[in-house]
């Protein structure tokens, strides 16, 4: 399935994260950000899709926000990052963009999966 799919693991916990609401987005005209897609984390971790309903993959910017407050509120008494956004560009459309974060209470790490 061509698309964007994600998933988070917890580098301090040596496993992965359920629960996490992710939002994405593509860069519009004005330098403005259109919702294309949102979804939680699944109990491995994981978003297959996320992309709507009516809503494809097209070239472009995008960005995925991965809301980490209330995770990070119960692994640190006084967490870092609420929110982490992850910019990148889509230059193929045919291929699917696997992007993982990998997270920590104090940072985090991303690259392009597979």
């Amino acid at each position: 399935m061509k698309g964007i799919s994600t998933h988070v693991l917890d580098l301090s916990r040596g496993r992965p994260v359920e629960g996490i609401p992710v939002r994405l987005e593509r860069l519009a005209t004005g330098d403005r950000w259109k919702s294309v897609g949102t979804g939680t984390t699944n109990a491995d971790g994981r978003i297959s899709n996320l992309f709507v309903e009516g809503e494809a993959l097209e070239k472009g910017t995008y960005r995925l926000v991965f809301d980490t407050r209330a995770y990070l509120s119960g692994v640190s008494k006084t967490p870092f990052y609420s929110q982490i956004p992850i910019v990148f560009d889509v230059a193929d459309p045919a291929q699917h963009h696997h992007i993982p974060l990998l997270l920590s209470p104090f940072g985090y790490s991303t690259y392009r999966g597979s």
